[in-house]
C-alpha cells in the first residue's frame, strides 16, 4: 500500500527511522548512563536511583552471572517482579552479560509458571520473594538451577529498608511462607558481582534479546523472539514521533503498568531510559488512592497506561486536584480508548490522551496518533516511521480505503517469530514479509486507521458484524455506567446476540435503562438482548477485559 499517511506525520518526524544509531539495547543503555549519569533514571517509593547507579548494579549483576554462574550468551535468565528497582537493575545486567530476559508476570498459577519456564528452557530466576511460594510448588519440574530472591525494599537505603521488608512480611502479611533451598539473596548477588568483571560481549541487531510470552488467555502461552534489532527499531520510532514535545533529561514519566509487559517495558523503560528520562514505579497500580497519593509528590510529565487505568483514575477522589501544569505526554494502547474516559480525561487534566496500537510481536508499537491531536477521533492512528501497514481479507487479499479486514504489518519491529514455534509463526506470518495481527480495521484516506474488533471477538447476528467496541464505547457514556464489556451469547433466531456485562456507577440503574438507551443510540441488531449487573469485570494483570472469560459464563 502507498504510504498515504507520511502527509500526516507532524512537523520533524521522518519517514524513516534511524535504525544504525546503535547496535543494541546494551549500547543505548550505556551510551545513557554515561550521558546521564547524575541525573535520576528510575524511582520507587520515594527511593531514586541514578542513571551511576543503575550502570554500577546492573554491571554487577550482570558480572555475577557470568562470572560465578558461568552463563554463556543466548543463556535465558526469567525475571518474576512488579515494578521496584531490582527490576530495571536485573533488566540491564542480563541484557549487558549477552543473555536473554523471559519476563514472567507475578501473578501466574504454578501452571503457568511451570510452561513458561520449561517452554523458554531458563535456567535463572530471579523473583520477589512475594511470590516465591508459587515457583516452589514447580521449580522441581523445570530447568531452573538457580534462583534470585528478593525483597520489596532491598534497593532502598538503611533504615527505610529493613522496615519496609518487615512491615511487607510480618505486618501486612503479603508474603506467604515458602522453602526454596540454596537460593541466593539479591543483595548478596550485587555484592559479590561488585568485585567482579563484566566481560564484553559483542551484540548486534540479530541477537536475541527478550522471549516475551503472548497469548496466554486464548491458549498455550508462546514466547515471542525479540532480537535487540526488533527493540532498537521501536526505540528509535517511539523517540522520533515524541521529538517534538519529549525532551532529553527533563522527562518525567508514571509508570503504573507492569514492566514485564510489552507496553510498558518498552514505552517507559527503554524509550524514556533513551533519553535520560525520570521513570516513577508504581508497584501496586490497583491501590487507587495510593497511586493519586504518589502522583501528588511530582510534577510528571508524562504518562503511560490502558483505558481502564485512565477510568479508575478519573473516578479516584482527588485526582482532579493533582498539579498537572508540566504533564505533556498520556500515551493509551493496550485496548481501546472508550470516548467518554478520553473526553473526561481532557476535560479534568488539560491534555490529550494520545491512542496507539501494538501487539506482543510487534516491540510493541505500531501506530500512534500524532501528538498535535486535540479531541479524541476514535483512531489508533498512523503507522510509524519504517512501518507499512495493509489491510487484507481472508484470502490475503489488500483491500481498498474504507474497507474493514485484518490489518497486517511489516517493519524492522516485528519479530523474528516464536520461540520452537515454526508451525504457529508460519501461520502470523505471509509470504511478502507482513504480520498478521488478527485486528480487524479500516484505513481511511489520511492513512488513519481504526480498530473495528479483534477477529475472535467480533459478534455475529443474523449475518451482520457487530464489533463489541462500538457497543462498549455506546454504553460508556450512559452516566450510571462505571465499567461495560459487551460479547455475544448463543440466539436460536439470530445465531448469536448481544450481551452487556456492566459494573454500575449508579446503584439504581436498571437492565431496561440500559437496553432502552442503547436503542436511542444503535442499529436494531446491535441494541443488546441481555444486561449482566456485576461487582467487577475480569482483567488480565494490565487491566485488558477478559471478554473469553464472560463468553464462558
Amino acid at each position: 500500500m502507498e504510504k498515504i499517511w507520511l502527509r500526516e506525520y507532524s512537523p520533524g518526524v521522518p519517514a524513516e527511522a534511524d535504525l544504525n544509531e546503535f547496535s543494541s539495547l546494551k549500547d543505548i543503555l550505556e551510551k545513557s548512563c554515561q550521558r546521564f549519569s547524575d541525573l535520576p533514571a528510575y524511582s520507587n517509593m520515594g527511593v531514586t536511583l541514578q542513571y551511576r547507579d543503575i550502570d554500577r548494579l546492573s554491571r554487577a549483576f550482570g558480572a555475577w552471572l557470568q562470572q560465578t554462574l558461568g552463563l554463556g550468551k543466548g543463556e535465558r535468565v526469567a525475571l518474576m517482579m512488579p515494578n521496584v528497582l531490582q527490576y530495571p537493575v536485573a533488566l540491564f545486567g542480563v541484557l549487558r552479560a549477552g543473555l536473554i530476559v523471559v519476563n514472567v508476570n507475578p501473578l501466574y498459577t504454578p501452571r503457568e509458571l511451570e510452561h513458561q519456564l520449561k517452554d523458554s528452557g531458563a535456567t535463572v530466576i530471579v523473583i520477589l520473594e512475594n511470590f516465591a511460594h508459587t515457583l516452589q510448588e514447580v521449580l522441581d519440574r523445570t530447568p531452573v538451577k538457580t534462583v534470585i530472591t528478593t525483597q520489596l525494599g532491598d534497593l532502598f537505603p538503611f533504615p527505610k529498608r529493613p522496615l519496609v521488608n518487615f512491615v511487607v512480611k510480618r505486618v501486612k502479611k503479603m508474603v506467604p511462607a515458602w522453602s526454596i533451598p540454596g537460593a541466593i539473596p539479591f543483595r548478596q548477588v550485587l555484592s559479590e558481582g561488585a568485585g567482579k568483571t563484566l566481560a564484553d560481549v559483542p551484540l548486534d541487531h540479530e541477537d536475541l534479546a527478550f522471549l516475551q510470552y503472548t497469548g496466554g488467555t486464548t491458549g498455550v502461552s508462546k514466547g515471542a523472539m525479540l532480537t535487540h534489532g526488533n527493540l532498537v527499531a521501536n526505540l528509535q520510532q517511539a523517540s522520533a514521533w515524541l521529538s517534538p514535545v519529549s525532551k532529553p533529561a527533563e522527562e518525567i514519566v508514571i509508570t503504573a503498568l507492569p514492566l514485564y509487559h510489552i507496553f510498558s517495558l518498552t514505552a517507559n523503560c527503554l524509550t524514556f531510559m533513551r533519553v535520560g528520562g525520570h521513570n516513577i514505579l508504581i508497584t501496586n497500580p490497583r491501590d487507587m488512592p495510593g497511586f493519586v497519593k504518589e502522583l501528588s509528590k511530582v510534577r510528571f510529565t508524562g504518562i503511560s497506561g490502558v483505558n481502564t487505568l485512565f477510568n479508575g483514575l478519573l473516578h479516584t477522589p482527588g485526582f482532579e486536584r493533582l498539579d498537572f501544569s508540566a504533564l505533556k505526554l498520556c500515551l493509551s494502547g493496550g485496548m481501546a480508548l472508550q470516548r467518554a474516559v478520553a473526553e473526561r480525561w481532557q476535560q479534568v487534566t488539560g491534555v490529550s490522551l494520545i491512542e496507539g496500537y501494538g501487539l506482543t510481536e510487534t516491540s510493541p508499537a505500531v501506530t500512534f496518533n500524532p501528538l498535535t491531536v486535540i479531541e479524541y477521533n476514535g483512531s489508533i492512528g498512523l503507522p510509524f516511521p519504517s512501518t507499512d501497514l495493509s489491510i487484507r481479507d481472508d484470502d490475503g487479499r489488500e483491500l481498498g480505503i474504507g474497507e474493514a479486514g485484518e490489518i497486517c504489518v511489516r517493519g524492522p519491529q516485528v519479530m523474528r517469530g516464536y520461540w520452537n514455534r515454526p508451525e504457529e509463526t508460519a501461520q502470523v506470518m505471509t509470504a511478502d514479509g507482513y504480520l498478521r495481527t488478527g485486528d480487524i480495521g479500516v484505513m481511511d484516506e489520511r492513512g488513519y486507521t481504526r480498530i473495528v474488533d479483534r477477529k475472535k471477538d467480533m459478534i455475529l447476528v443474523s449475518g451482520f458484524n457487530v464489533y463489541p467496541n462500538e457497543i462498549e464505547d455506546v454504553v460508556a457514556h450512559h452516566p450510571g455506567v462505571l465499567e461495560v464489556a459487551a460479547v455475544g451469547v448463543p440466539n436460536e433466531k439470530t445465531g448469536e446476540a448481544v450481551k452487556l456485562v456492566v459494573v454500575k456507577k449508579d446503584p439504581a440503574l436498571t437492565a431496561e435503562t440500559l437496553i432502552e438507551y442503547c436503542r436511542q443510540n444503535l442499529t436494531a441488531y446491535k441494541v443488546p438482548h441481555l444486561v449482566e449487573f456485576r461487582t467487577e469485570l475480569p482483567k488480565t494483570n494490565v487491566g485488558k477485559i477478559l471478554r473469553r472469560l464472560l463468553r464462558e459464563g
